[in-house]
C-alpha cells in the first residue's frame, strides 16, 4: 500500500514536472530529459515490489464492477468471461494489496451474489448461482469469451475511447504498455456522433485535420502537420483495402489513430503517408444477438436508413454473422446538389479454442452532382481571396461516381500456448468518374477554368503473414514477431479536357465549358508492388515495469510508370531499405508510464496532383525519421497524455513558368521538419460528463531548400497550434437525455514555401443532443447533432488547392433495436 501511494506521487511529480516544461516552451530538453526521468523514476522504486510472485500487488481505484473486473482482469492476465447485465448497476471499492488469482476476484466478487468459475483452458467465467429448484435444472448462463486483445481493446471510462488498439506486427496493447501515442475510437463514440465517414471521427483530436470538406470528390487527413489520404487507411491492419475516396462509418466498428510514422509495424503505405497512420477495426457479430434499424436525415434534405443485424450461432457460438447496409439519397449540402449513396458489409468470424478465422467484404457506390469544389491560386496572388459561401458551388455540374469493392480474410491458429501463426490476404477493386474542373484565381478570386473528365481505376491485392511467439529466460518475457507483407497494385487514369477554357469567379456561378471530345477509356499508368520482412522483439521485465521494443523491418518498393496514351513504360525504379524501430516504456506505476521511441522508414514517392504537367507521377521515394518522448497518466476515470516529436521528410514544392497547367509542375525541394507537443486528456469528470480535450503546437520548418532560398520559413499547410474541446453531459432531470458540444480550432496555415501567402485560421462549433428510451419494451435511440453550428466559411488546404469547408449541417436519427 505505501509503495503503491509513494509510486502514485512520483507518478504526479513526474507529470507536474512536464507540464511545466510544456509552458515554458522547453521541448527540447524535455524531449532530451523524458528517457532519463523515466528510468529515474523506476530505479528510485524498491526491487520487492517487481519480485515475481504467485501473489502480485494491484492498486485498482474504485468504479463499476465492469470496469474493475477489465482491469484486474488484464493486470491478471487472465481471460474473464461474462454477460454485460450480470454487472448492470454494481459497484466495486476497487483492489488494493497483494492477492493471488482467485483471492482477488473473490475480493472484487464479495457481496454482488456473482462467482467465478476457473475452466479448463485455464480462463475463467462469471456466474450468478441460481436458487435450488425441486425436479429442475437451472439453466446455464450464457457468457462471453473475451480475449486478452479484446481486453485492451476494452472501453476506457467514458466508452468513447479504448484502453487499448492494435499496432500491426507488434500486436494489441493496452495504451499505457506501448512507446508511441495513439488514440482508440469506439462505436459508441461513432453512433453518438452521427459518423458518416471516416472524417467524422478523426477530427476529434487536435493532430488530426481534415484537408478536403465534406461533400468532395475524397477525403484527405493531416496528422503531426504530414498528409494521409483515404487510400492510405488501414483495414483490420492491412493497406490498400480502403477506398481512395472515403470509407462509409457503417462498416466501422474502432479507429485506431496511430501518431509518427507506422512504417516497421504496419509497413509502406500505398500513397506514402508519414505523419501517422490509421486503422479501421470492422463490426463483428457479439455474444447478443443484434436487429438494429436506424432512420437518418441530413440538411438539407437528405433521407436514410441502415440497418445493422448480428448474430451467433454453433457450439460455443463459435460462428458469427454481421451485415450493415446504410443508403442515403437526396440533397447534398452545396446548392443544386445531389447525393445518392449505398453501402453494404458482410462479415463472418469462426472463434475456436485454437483457432480463430474472419471474412469481411464491402461495397460502396456514391453518385454526387455538384459535388464541393476545390481551387488554386495564382503565382501572381498577394492575399489569398475571402472563402465564398459554404453551399455555393462555383462549378456548377461536376460530378462523382464512385464504386468500391474489397474482400480480405484472415486465419490465426495457436501452434501452442505460446506461439501463434496467422495469414491475410485482401482484394479491392476501384473505379471513378469524374467531372473535374481545375482552375486558378487572382486577389478578386477570379481566374480561368479547365473542364475535363478525369476517370481512374486501381486493381490492388494485398497480403499478411507471420509467427508471433513468447518466450522467457533470465527474468525477461519476449514477445517475438515474424511476419512479411506484399502488396500489388495496378492503377490507370484517362484524362479527356474541354478544347476551350472560360474565365469564372468563386463568388459567381459560370457554365463550364463543354466537352466536346470522346471520352478517353482509362489505361494502366503504374504498377507498384511493396513488400516486407519484419522482425520485432517486444521485451517486458520487472514485473512489467520496464518494456523494450526491437525491430527492423526490410522493406522494397518497386513502382513501374506507364504513359496512359501511348502505354509505353516511362520510368521505373526499384529501392530498398532497413526500418529500425526502438522504444522504451518504463511504468514507476501501473497507472503511469514515460517512453520514447525512433523509428525510420523508406516511403513511396508522392503522387502528383491533377492539374500540374506532371500529375499522376510519383516521386522517387524517400526516408523519414521520427524520434518522440512522452509520459502517459490513468488516473482511474481520466488519462492524460504530454507527448513531444520530431519528424524530418522531403518537402514537396510547386514550380510554376506560367499560370496554367500545362506549365506547372510538382516535385521535392529540401526536407520539412516538424516538431511538435501534444497534450490530451479523456474519460469521466463526474458520473455525468465526459470529456475529450487536445491540444498540438507545432513548430514545422523548411530546410536544405534549393540555394537555401527558404530554409527556416514555416512548412506550407502547418499550423502553429490547435485545439480540440468535446463535452458530454447527461441530464439530472430526465434519464435518458444527454447533451454534447465540441469545438475545433486550427490556426492560420501558410500556403506557399516563400511564406508571402497565408489562409486564415478558423473555429468550428458543434453542438448535440440524445435521448435513449424505449418504445414497445423496444430500446430506442434518438440523436440530433448540428455541425459548423454558426455557419462559418473558411478555406481547408490540401495543397497546392483549397476546398471550403461545408456549411452548418444537421443530422437526425432514429435508432431502434428490435
Amino acid at each position: 500500500m505505501g509503495q503503491g501511494r509513494a509510486s502514485k506521487r512520483r507518478a504526479r511529480a513526474a507529470s507536474g514536472f512536464a507540464a511545466g516544461l510544456a509552458a515554458s516552451g522547453a521541448l527540447r530538453w524535455y524531449a532530451r530529459l523524458a528517457p532519463c526521468l523515466a528510468l529515474g523514476a523506476a530505479l528510485g522504486a524498491p526491487a520487492a515490489a517487481y519480485a515475481q510472485e504467485a501473489a502480485r500487488a494491484y492498486d485498482i481505484p474504485a468504479g463499476t464492477l465492469e470496469e474493475v473486473l477489465a482491469r484486474f482482469g488484464h493486470e491478471a492476465g487472465i481471460l474473464l468471461s461474462f454477460r454485460p447485465e450480470l454487472t448492470t448497476g454494481l459497484r466495486s471499492e476497487g483492489l488494493h494489496g497483494s492477492y493471488g488469482v482467485d483471492d482477488g476476484l473473490a475480493a472484487l466478487l464479495g457481496g454482488s451474489g456473482l462467482r467465478a468459475t476457473r475452466q479448463a483452458n485455464g480462463s475463467y467465467t462469471l456466474a450468478r448461482p441460481a436458487p435450488a429448484t425441486v425436479g429442475l435444472a437451472a439453466p446455464l448462463p450464457q457468457v462471453t469469451v473475451t480475449s486478452r486483445a479484446e481486453q485492451d481493446s476494452a472501453p476506457y471510462a467514458g466508452g468513447q475511447l479504448a484502453r487499448g488498439g492494435s499496432l500491426g506486427i507488434l500486436g494489441t496493447d493496452g495504451v499505457l504498455d506501448v512507446p508511441f501515442s495513439t488514440t482508440n475510437y469506439t462505436s459508441k463514440l461513432l453512433q453518438d456522433q452521427q459518423a458518416r465517414s471516416l472524417a467524422d471521427v478523426v477530427i476529434n483530436d487536435a493532430s488530426v485535420r481534415m484537408l478536403t470538406s465534406t461533400g468532395g470528390f475524397g477525403e484527405t487527413y493531416q496528422i503531426r502537420g504530414y498528409n494521409l489520404t483515404s487510400g492510405d487507411v488501414g483495414v483490420n491492419g492491412l493497406f490498400g483495402l480502403a477506398s481512395g475516396s472515403r470509407m462509409p462509418a457503417v462498416i466501422v466498428e474502432r479507429v485506431e489513430v496511430l501518431k509518427g510514422p507506422g512504417t516497421l509495424m504496419n509497413g509502406i503505405s500505398p500513397e506514402g503517408s508519414i505523419g501517422g497512420s490509421i486503422n479501421i477495426v470492422t463490426k463483428r457479430a457479439g455474444d447478443e444477438p443484434l436487429t438494429r434499424l436506424t432512420t437518418t436525415w441530413q440538411s438539407d434534405n437528405q433521407p436514410g436508413m441502415q440497418a445493422d443485424l448480428g448474430r451467433r450461432f454453433g457450439d460455443d457460438r463459435a460462428w458469427g454473422i454481421r451485415v450493415n447496409t446504410a443508403y442515403r439519397d437526396g440533397e447534398g449540402s452545396i446548392a443544386g446538389g445531389h447525393q445518392k449513396v449505398g453501402a453494404g458489409t458482410l462479415a463472418l468470424d469462426y472463434r475456436g479454442a485454437q483457432l480463430r478465422w474472419s471474412l469481411d467484404a464491402y461495397a460502396q457506390h456514391e453518385d454526387s452532382r455538384n459535388f464541393r469544389p476545390q481551387v488554386g491560386f495564382l503565382s501572381t496572388v498577394t492575399a489569398i481571396p475571402a472563402a465564398p459561401a459554404a453551399d455555393f458551388n462555383f462549378f456548377p455540374d461536376n460530378r462523382l461516381h464512385l464504386d468500391d469493392k474489397a474482400a480480405v480474410t484472415r486465419l490465426e491458429y495457436d501452434l501452442g500456448q505460446r506461439i501463434t501463426a496467422y495469414g491475410a490476404i485482401g482484394y479491392r477493386d476501384s473505379t471513378t468518374r469524374q467531372n473535374l474542373p481545375v482552375g486558378s484565381v487572382d486577389n478578386a478570386g477570379a481566374g480561368t477554368t479547365y473542364n475535363g473528365y478525369y476517370d481512374t481505376y486501381s486493381k490492388t491485392v494485398t497480403a499478411d503473414t507471420g509467427l508471433r511467439m513468447q518466450l522467457d529466460g533470465a527474468g525477461v518475457q519476449h514477445t517475438i514477431s515474424v511476419g512479411l507483407t506484399r502488396l500489388q497494385q495496378e492503377a490507370g487514369n484517362g484524362y479527356t479536357e474541354a478544347a476551350t477554357s472560360n474565365g469564372y469567379s468563386i463568388y459567381t456561378q459560370t457554365p463550364l465549358t463543354p466537352i466536346t471530345a470522346q471520352r478517353a477509356t482509362p489505361r494502366k499508368a503504374s504498377d507498384m508492388t511493396l513488400d516486407s520482412v519484419t522482425l520485432t522483439d517486444a521485451m517486458s521485465m520487472l514485473d512489467g515495469h520496464l518494456r523494450l521494443f526491437l525491430g527492423a523491418r526490410r522493406q522494397g518498393v518497386r513502382y513501374d510508370s506507364y504513359d496512359t496514351v501511348t502505354g509505353a513504360l516511362q520510368s521505373s525504379y526499384d529501392a530498398s531499405a532497413i526500418s529500425p524501430l526502438w522504444g522504451v516504456v518504463i511504468k514507476p506505476d501501473d497507472n503511469f508510464s514515460l517512453y520514447a521511441n525512433y523509428t525510420a522508414g523508406l516511403t513511396r514517392g508522392t503522387v502528383v496532383p491533377t492539374g500540374m504537367v506532371n500529375a499522376g507521377q510519383i516521386l522517387a521515394p524517400y526516408r523519414s525519421r521520427q524520434i518522440e518522448s512522452g509520459l502517459k497518466v490513468d488516473w482511474g476515470k481520466l488519462s492524460t497524455n504530454v507527448s513531444v516529436f520530431e519528424i524530418r521528410n522531403p518537402s514537396a514544392a510547386i514550380t510554376v513558368l506560367t499560370d496554367s497547367p500545362q506549365t506547372t509542375s510538382y516535385g521535392y525541394d529540401g526536407e520539412q521538419r516538424n516538431r511538435g507537443l501534444e497534450l490530451s486528456a479523456y474519460g469521466e469528470l463526474t458520473s455525468r460528463l465526459r470529456l475529450m480535450a487536445s491540444a498540438t503546437f507545432y513548430d514545422g520548418r523548411l530546410t536544405r531548400t534549393e540555394n537555401h532560398a527558404n530554409d527556416g520559413r514555416n512548412a506550407p499547410g502547418v499550423p502553429k497550434h490547435t485545439f480540440n474541446l468535446a463535452a458530454d453531459w447527461d441530464a439530472p432531470w430526465l434519464p435518458g437525455l444527454a447533451f454534447n458540444a465540441r469545438m475545433v480550432h486550427t490556426s492560420a496555415v501558410y500556403f506557399n514555401a516563400a511564406n508571402t501567402l497565408s489562409l486564415p485560421g478558423w473555429t468550428r462549433w458543434d453542438i448535440g443532443a440524445r435521448y435513449t428510451s424505449r418504445i414497445s419494451g423496444k430500446p430506442l435511440v434518438l440523436r440530433l447533432n448540428v455541425e459548423n453550428l454558426f455557419n462559418r466559411n473558411y478555406w481547408l488546404l490540401d495543397n497546392p488547392y483549397a476546398t471550403v469547408a461545408a456549411p452548418r449541417t444537421v443530422l437526425l436519427s432514429a435508432q431502434v433495436d428490435f
